[in-house]
């Protein structure tokens, strides 16, 4: 087996503005979309997204603990700047820490089960070839 996609779950009031987020900010493509899911893919990279709307009124109280990660030299600029944009949308957003290398976002009234991760690039250097 061969690793093709990770799946989470956004609130449908929102999930049109997060799409629009990964897009115009982070340069994702649409792979596929069904009425319920959509994949999504950033060009260069090889692990697709799939976001499905989801009902759900609670939230996992430690869903900081699932992230989609992103490297970044700024983690903590690049996250700010997505808050700022979902902030002019209507969103409230979150930017906090892990560590002073590690940062993440939370759009509470969109994102289900899962943050926004950004760290620096030496985190993913693990020694090893893909």
């Amino acid at each position: 087996m061969r690793l093709n996609h990770v799946a989470n779950r956004l609130d449908p009031r929102h999930f049109e503005t997060v799409v629009e987020m990964l897009q115009g900010q982070l340069g994702f493509v649409v792979l596929r979309r069904t009425e319920r899911s959509i994949w999504l893919r950033q060009p260069g990279s090889n692990v697709d997204l799939q976001f499905s709307r989801s009902e759900t009124a609670n939230r996992d109280a430690d869903k900081h603990r699932s992230q989609v990660s992103f490297l970044s030299e700024t983690p903590q600029a690049a996250l700010e700047a997505l808050a700022d944009w979902a902030r002019a949308r209507g969103l409230e957003a979150v930017v906090g820490a892990y560590s002073d290398r590690e940062f993440y976002l939370d759009l509470p009234a969109a994102f289900v089960d899962f943050v926004i991760e950004a760290m620096t690039p030496d985190l993913a250097d693990y020694g090893i070839e893909a």
